[in-house]
């Protein structure tokens, strides 16, 4: 179970943290963007760390309090429920 799992958040983080990259570099050149809102459905279907790693590392949405404290949430509930799906209700 926590091998699909893990494939799972990989995947998803890869696709976020690859539109927070497309996304900037659209902002620069002043095309069409990506929504804020597909970015934080990605985000949260499992991409939150990809988007986090994304939003510092592109230096995107970072002034925006809701990107910032938001993924990092989001995220940090992601690995809640890995833990939980991988050890049981036994470690809460």
């Amino acid at each position: 179970m926590l091998k699909y799992l893990m494939f799972w958040f990989l995947g998803w983080s890869l696709a976020a943290f690859l539109a927070m990259g497309i996304d900037k570099r659209r902002a620069k050149q002043g095309m069409w963007r990506i929504p804020e809102a597909t970015l934080f459905l990605l985000a949260f279907l499992g991409g939150a760390f990809g988007a986090t790693l994304g939003m510092h590392l592109f230096r995107h949405k970072t002034r925006h309090w809701y990107f910032r404290w938001g993924l990092p949430l989001i995220f940090l509930a992601q690995l809640t429920l890995a833990a939980y799906l991988h050890f049981g209700p036994h470690l809460f």
